[in-house]
């Protein structure tokens, strides 16, 4: 129910925690469209209550990733309409999601799904999972700095990118869109991973992390 992609991703990569529980769990998603996020947002600056910066609004429009009930870890999902319905405690997706959490199930129930532990969720691999978590993150400030700069640079030359002091810029001669660099990103995520199952574990500290990714970044984007 959250309009932050950083958020969804903390629920996804607590999968792993719910694997190792061996429990049941489902996606509530508030859908609201971009108009009304807006308003929402403009009446509680008017009303002088929390509300978000012109451009943290834009920038998580921007990395909004809508779930999708296709995908494994999107599914069950239940869907809100709060633009449409309102959102109360009697909401039918609000209590078809509680029926499908608490409903008594065994071994023969079909229609609810129990995460079961992987390899990648035993309690042994804790601390590379920490790693990863830690990987996740210093990948995302690093795509985060990529787009500030192509954003600040309205579209003109780039003649690189610093991420941080001490670590090498980022050789970036075009426009680089944020699906390109996610996807860069992912299949990152992926190698270091599948090297960690294999060898040694992926580096446990961010600037270490963010340095093998503008290596990477740079490799990829040169070849590109």
């Amino acid at each position: 129910m959250s309009f932050d992609s950083s958020f969804q991703f903390q629920l996804k990569s607590s999968s792993s925690s719910r694997r190792t529980a061996g429990i049941r769990y489902c996606v509530l998603f508030c859908d609201a469209d971009e108009t009304h996020c807006r308003k929402w947002n403009e009446e509680r600056r008017e009303k002088g209550e929390a509300a978000y910066s012109d451009k943290i609004f834009e920038d998580l429009v921007r990395r909004f990733e809508t779930p999708e009930r296709r995908n494994r870890w999107d599914s069950p999902m239940f869907e809100l309409w709060p633009h449409k319905e309102g959102i109360e405690k009697t909401s039918a997706a609000i209590l078809d999601a509680v029926s499908y959490l608490t409903k008594k199930a065994d071994a023969k129930s079909r229609d609810v799904k129990t995460l079961q532990p992987t390899i990648a969720t035993q309690n042994t691999r804790f601390s590379e999972a920490n790693s990863l978590y830690e990987l996740d993150r210093a990948t995302q400030e690093v795509i985060s700095a990529i787009v500030e700069a192509q954003s600040q640079a309205l579209g003109g030359p780039l003649n690189g990118v610093s991420v941080a002091q001490g670590l090498p810029p980022i050789n970036i001669s075009r426009s680089v869109g944020l699906p390109e660099l996610r996807r860069l990103r992912r299949t990152f995520i992926k190698l270091t991973g599948q090297t960690s199952l294999s060898g040694r574990p992926p580096p446990s500290d961010a600037d270490s992390a963010k340095r093998m990714f503008v290596d990477y970044l740079n490799r990829e984007l040169e070849t590109a």
